[in-house]
């Protein structure tokens, strides 16, 4: 069975069970928000996200654009090319908005919002303003994408969904997995000459899947690297590769521990 969903490209990956915090600024992607914000009020406000794979996550500016060009942000598939499926992973995660803010400018760096009709602005409604939105947003399944449509104010795909099967010893590569985040951590927070929160290492969740989950958008790797954990064919497969992963990331901290490493406690707002 398939399903259509608004399609949100972003150069990250989303897991399950996973927080994504937004910055809604682009024409096609408002355009989104607010077609989520006209379904009934206990509808689920869902969309895709996948990773970008060849492309951009914002469109081009309009510097040095002819006048008669459209907007950067208008066109579905600004940044993507002409057949925008290829620029993207063919694995995604469903996202659900459980907020959906207007913000009180509309763009990225807080300049003001282009012009829209009377009573647009900040705390009017947000169904109709022309200002931005902050979402907040969760990942619940993933999906495999079949196909894309840039004809509407915003990408369409139709998808279909992907269970999550155990595999074999799941439970027993869960807790080795468990082991081996929390020798990760501690090298983190030496490498950065930190200490870890008290009991930080104590609140990890014990079900396979959500652990699998958990500690790929956790560890510090590049977006392919998560594309491939994300479409594990099951979730022992993923919990064998994440040991593998944290062995081999703790061993070279430890000989260079002066690398650059990103915050884990940081969750940065994607800006859209």
């Amino acid at each position: 069975m398939t399903t259509a969903l608004p399609l949100f490209p972003l150069n990250t990956v989303l897991f399950p069970g996973l927080v994504l915090p937004l910055n809604i600024f682009e024409p096609r992607y408002r355009a989104l928000m607010r077609d989520l914000l006209d379904l009934p009020e206990d509808a689920p406000r869902r969309f895709g996200v996948v990773a970008i794979r060849d492309g951009r996550e914002v469109a081009p500016t309009a510097t040095g654009l002819p006048d008669s060009a459209p907007l950067p942000g208008t066109e579905a598939a600004a940044g993507f090319g002409p057949d925008p499926i290829k620029s993207f992973y063919t694995v995604g995660c469903v996202a659900d908005a459980s907020t959906i803010r207007e913000r009180a400018n509309g763009g990225p760096g807080g300049e003001e919002p282009e012009p829209g009709p009377p009573g647009a602005g900040p705390g009017s409604d947000p169904r109709t303003s022309t200002a931005g939105y902050e979402v907040l947003a969760t990942g619940t399944t993933r999906f495999r994408l079949l196909s894309v449509d840039a004809s509407g104010p915003y990408l369409m795909a139709e998808t279909e969904e992907i269970p999550e099967e155990e595999g074999d010893g799941a439970g027993a590569l869960a807790s080795g997995v468990l082991r081996a985040f929390r020798g990760y951590q501690k090298r983190l927070a030496s490498a950065r000459e930190r200490t870890l929160a008290t009991g930080q290492d104590q609140d990890l969740p014990d079900d396979p899947s959500v652990v699998s989950y958990l500690v790929a958008a956790a560890t510090v790797l590049s977006t392919p690297a998560k594309q491939r954990l994300l479409q594990a064919p099951d979730t022992a497969t993923r919990l064998a590769d994440e040991l593998k992963i944290l062995r081999r990331e703790s061993s070279v901290i430890g000989k260079l521990p002066s690398l650059p490493l990103v915050d884990l406690t940081r969750n940065p707002t994607s800006p859209n």
